[in-house]
């Protein structure tokens, strides 16, 4: 790739800081004709037919949400800003959930401000406006828009965001200027907290933080929208790794990893995790990330991937499919096992339920067939008091699921995981069985055999609503969709 030479104009304004100049670029610098032919010649690219972006209505009615809760005080939500990844190159930016969900914008650098008003708060967003053609920015400055692209104007922001926009430049000095009860999303903008330190403090802000996490457990029908939409995109993209089985058995768990990169950057923003592609006993290492080994006929692939959507909400699904197309008896033994365990977990997700019940409910079951096997000593109610299936079921059965895979975990224990479902929440339920290779307690047959099934689950007014259901799930279905998948 390519490298912006980040020069020096020949002539800056004494008022601009100057372009930092690459080490080791090619040209020595700028000449006052170059300088001065590339500021003029451009045609005008202002966007005037500009509508406001679909999620607009919910953002304002979080943000209202967020204002009643901290009357009086100004609450400030920055975005985060670019990580280098190496030398003077960067990872490719996410915005902090807590500011993309107040906002709709993505772009780094942003802060949200909310200034207190008699009425509540009036909002702000504080972008980077178009980048400069009178200093040669937008062709010198490595983030120029010559090399990144485009920005939008703080005009064409306020039409798509519904927010007044300013320049982000001039917001440090303004906070530091600022009187009166300030709140900080810590740890995305070392400037922006810097501007505040001597007015925030670590437990206020914490509230905030707190705040924000809980007020993502009701997914809204826009939300719920878009949940569904990553869960479509990522059974897609499940099927697109059956169909190629035979080269990933020829190469490595990578080109099923690649696979399903494809679908999700096709069709969404990223994937919403590193993809787990774990083939053989890499199925009972939890987060196989590495997905660096071989892909054998007559063992499993645990796949557990999410296509994220550009409004960065994503799925997270898990099936565990038989490479071969077909279960051995001591796979789908255990494969059974952890379905009927799913089941179990499901039926119990309904609102007004503890949110700890589809666990239960899931563990039963596992603990319930481990001692039917003989791998460990009953009653079942002995093994769950002890936790004695945990040798072998490791995790727990669920979490919350939004804009990040692990949603809301910021939120309080009483309002999480001892809390109560609502209609809105969304969770997987994801019961698994791993039997390590090297686990001397089990009979060899079992060694090696990892099997977990996730699926996402919306919490309704009578029930519950299986989003990736158009999955199948029970072995004999697996194994013809498998078929019919690989034509």
């Amino acid at each position: 790739m390519t490298v912006a030479e980040e020069l020096t104009p020949a002539t800056p304004d004494e008022s601009e800081e100057p372009i930092k100049q690459r080490k080791n670029g090619l040209y020595p610098g700028v000449s006052d004709e170059l300088a001065e032919n590339m500021k003029s010649g451009w045609a005008d690219t202002e966007l005037r037919d500009l509508e406001p972006i679909p999620q607009a209505a919910e953002t304002a009615a979080r943000r209202a949400a967020l204002s009643a809760r901290f009357p009086g005080e100004r609450l400030v939500i920055p975005a985060g800003n670019l990580k280098t990844r190496s030398n003077d190159t960067e990872y490719a930016f996410r915005a902090s959930v807590e500011y993309a969900y107040l906002t709709g914008n993505q772009t780094e650098d942003g802060v949200l401000v909310l200034e207190p008003t008699a009425e509540g708060h009036e909002a702000t967003i504080y972008l980077l406006p178009r980048s400069d053609r009178e200093n040669g920015e937008f062709w010198l400055d490595g983030q120029g828009e010559l090399w990144v692209g485009r920005r939008h104007s703080l005009t064409e922001a306020g039409t798509l965001y519904g927010i007044p926009a300013s320049d982000v430049r001039e917001l440090a000095d303004a906070l530091r200027e600022a009187t009166g009860p300030v709140r900080v999303v810590r740890g995305y903008d070392a400037g922006i907290e810097a501007a505040l330190t001597d007015k925030v403090t670590a437990e206020r802000d914490e509230e905030l933080r707190v705040f924000l996490s809980e007020a993502r457990l009701v997914k809204d029908e826009f939300e719920v929208g878009e949940l569904q939409k990553a869960v479509d995109s990522t059974v897609r993209g499940f099927e697109d790794v059956v169909k190629v089985l035979d080269k990933a058995e020829a190469t490595s768990e990578r080109y099923i990893e690649g696979t399903f990169f494809l679908r999700a950057r096709v069709e969404g923003n990223d994937v919403g995790y590193g993809t787990i592609a774990a083939a053989g006993p890499h199925a009972c290492t939890l987060h196989w990330v590495r997905n660096d080994g071989a892909v054998r006929s007559g063992e499993l692939l645990l796949l557990d991937a999410g296509v994220e959507t550009h409004t960065y909400y994503t799925a997270d699904v898990t099936r565990t499919l038989p490479i071969n197309g077909r279960f051995s008896d001591i796979q789908r033994k255990i494969y059974d096992a952890v379905y009927e365990a799913q089941e179990a977990g499901i039926a119990a997700v309904k609102p007004g339920a503890k949110y700890r019940d589809f666990h239960d409910a899931a563990q039963r079951v596992l603990a319930e067939r481990l001692v039917e096997w003989g791998l460990v000593e009953g009653p079942v109610e002995r093994v769950l008091e002890l936790g004695l299936q945990r040798r072998w079921t490791l995790h727990g059965t669920g979490h919350m699921l939004g804009m990040d895979v692990h949603d809301c975990a910021a939120a309080r224990v009483e309002a999480y995981v001892d809390g109560t479902l609502e209609p809105g929440m969304c969770l997987t339920v994801e019961p698994g069985l791993y039997f390590q290779a090297d686990d001397l307690t089990v009979p060899e047959e079992y060694r090696g055999i990892g099997v977990r099934i996730e699926d996402d689950i919306l919490v309704t007014e009578d029930g519950n609503r299986n989003l990736s259901a158009a999955l199948p799930r029970r072995s004999d279905e697996v194994e013809a969709w498998m078929a019919s998948v690989k034509g």
